[in-house]
């Protein structure tokens, strides 16, 4: 018998053997063993570093959001993380205190009537993300992976995209190949969403500590630009 693997959208791909029976992985994370142990402490020293650097902007940010508007300081919402857990992702609220329309949920688009004045700035230079650091210290996420998208458009790209929830075998992140690549922001074209879930899989396939180190410098450079809104 011989599989058409080809046809197939492999993720980290192996052949291995068991009892002397060859075992063909088509799917799995790259982060097992001495490898998951290296991510977890790439994680945790770095974003404790970070924090670290960043508290006294995050008090200031804190204090412009609630001055600008009523409302928290921070927003929160459920997200699919690695093997699909559910966890709340950490954000500074930039958008004005509104209701949700049912089940649907809009994306932010430019000069969308719902960003604040302070919300604007915030995601114009990305700064409105720095909350994730707590996620990443409990675990949920990571400084470098696949950025986790809305329940509800995990729920209708995985309908249109076939290898899309690939995404998830491995931990979300702040940061990610796609986004250095300039594949963020609203996606109104499908085509946009594919070549960001390429890159996500291309990431998990490639993935490394080097890799993680490229992608976090190349960030700085990729915060801010016209699709950042």
């Amino acid at each position: 018998w011989v599989p058409d693997i080809f046809s197939l959208r492999l993720v980290n791909h192996s052949v291995r053997e068991i009892a002397g029976v060859p075992v063909l992985t088509l799917s799995e994370t790259p982060l097992i063993g001495t490898r998951y142990l290296m991510k977890n402490l790439e994680d945790m020293v770095l974003s404790s570093l970070i924090l670290i650097l960043i508290s006294p902007l995050l008090v200031l940010i804190a204090i412009a959001v609630k001055l600008d508007s009523p409302g928290p300081v921070f927003f929160r919402q459920r997200r699919a993380g690695w093997n699909g857990k559910i966890f709340n992702i950490w954000k500074f609220r930039s958008m004005v205190m509104h209701q949700a329309e049912g089940d649907s949920l809009k994306q932010a688009e430019r000069n969308d009537p719902r960003v604040t004045r302070v919300g604007a700035f915030l995601r114009r230079t990305s700064l409105d993300e720095l909350p994730q650091i707590f996620n990443v210290l409990a675990g949920d996420m990571s400084l470098v992976g696949p950025r986790p998208h809305a329940i509800q458009h995990d729920r209708e790209y995985s309908r249109r995209i076939a290898a899309y929830f690939a995404r998830h075998n491995i931990k979300p992140g702040i940061t990610g190949l796609a986004q250095v690549r300039g594949y963020r922001g609203e996606t109104r074209e499908i085509e946009q969403m594919v070549q960001r879930v390429e890159s996500d899989i291309e990431y998990i396939n490639n993935w490394s500590i080097w890799l993680d180190l490229s992608i976090l410098m190349r960030t700085a450079l990729a915060l801010t630009g016209e699709k950042a809104y």
